[in-house]
């Protein structure tokens, strides 16, 4: 089993995007051989500001070994350092069909009104994405619902490329489904995704945020009036207490009928300090951890490089097996 992940290199991330995707790598590295990467090269499909790119790709890779990535367990890299991903990339864009990238939602979404405006790279950039996971014959990609649809592309292009060269040389990835991975809501909105967009600091808790900060955030996040319920039925039309039960849950690695069974019938008053309690107790270790990582960049730049150096010799016998299969090998 081979697990192949992506995430763009993004600054400031919060606690959404560490209970939604980065603890579940975190198990996720003992659990198959995997590889995770900074996707640089995707974030160039919209207008980027180059010197916020570069210190954002290294501050990406800090947050993930301080949340637990092992760079000794796992293969963590960002795709520039490995020049396979955009050269198999460019191989499959002539497998790929104009009419697959066409009815992906993402582009349409992305695109807007001003498709005539937007970049060659925002529209093919599922073929990269294809590309990431093939190269390296994934097994498994863990997806959420908005790229299932990516994924089914990758399969489609690895179908086409295997059946039109004779070949069989790209393995079908599957979705990797975890069950645990919680969808983490604004704590202004419960029913809005916590957002490093949202305008409001408020609504987000930021990684790197102070115990005080966390605390004060999590009193102030938005609630209703009623005591917590017995079982999480109750919770049904109350988005913003199922949240907040909910993060109390993916915290601490239990269940939202087990944090009900602890609280029920308290009002917020009693159970948003317990909250923060746990929010600052899993938190703090990881802010304290990122920040001695940024202190010296450069080594974490060398992280980045050792797992490209492994990446690098994975993907080397992929790609040169599409070449020969294409006819630029022999």
């Amino acid at each position: 089993m081979r697990v192949v992940s992506g995430i763009q290199p993004t600054g400031n991330l919060h606690l959404g995007n560490y209970l939604g995707a980065i603890k579940q790598w975190v198990a996720m590295q003992h659990q198959a051989e995997s590889l995770f990467f900074l996707a640089d090269l995707h974030a160039l499909t919209v207008a980027i500001d180059p010197r916020e790119l570069a210190a954002n790709t290294i501050e990406m890779a800090a947050t993930l070994v301080a949340c637990g990535i092992d760079p000794d367990t796992a293969i963590l890299f960002n795709q520039a350092r490995v020049p396979a991903h955009a050269e198999l990339c460019w191989l499959l864009q002539g497998t790929a069909r104009m009419g697959w990238l066409n009815r992906m939602t993402q582009w349409k979404d992305k695109a807007g009104k001003n498709r005539e405006g937007a970049s060659v790279g925002l529209f093919t950039y599922p073929v990269l994405q294809a590309a990431d996971v093939l190269l390296y014959q994934a097994t498994h990609v863990p997806v959420g619902d908005d790229q299932r649809q990516h994924l089914e592309l990758a399969r489609d292009i690895a179908t086409k490329f295997n059946l039109d060269f004779d070949v069989a040389l790209f393995t079908l990835p599957e979705p990797y489904i975890s069950p645990a991975a919680p969808r983490i809501m604004s704590l202004r909105d419960g029913s809005a995704k916590m957002s490093k967009s949202d305008p409001s600091e408020a609504s987000r808790i930021a990684l790197i945020d102070s115990d005080d900060v966390i605390a004060q955030k999590l009193r102030k996040a938005k609630t209703d009036a009623e005591p917590l319920p017995g079982e999480a039925a109750g919770l049904a039309d109350r988005p913003e207490a199922r949240n907040l039960v909910g993060i109390f849950a993916a915290l601490a690695g239990t269940s939202v009928d087990s944090v009900l069974a602890d609280h029920a019938g308290q009002g917020f008053g009693a159970f948003k300090p317990a909250l923060a309690d746990l929010a600052i107790a899993q938190l703090a270790p990881i802010r304290d951890r990122l920040t001695r990582l940024l202190d010296d960049r450069a080594a974490v730049a060398a992280i980045l490089e050792r797992g490209a150096e492994r990446a690098r010799a994975l993907a080397a016998p992929t790609l040169l097996e599409a070449q020969r299969a294409t006819g630029l090998q022999v």
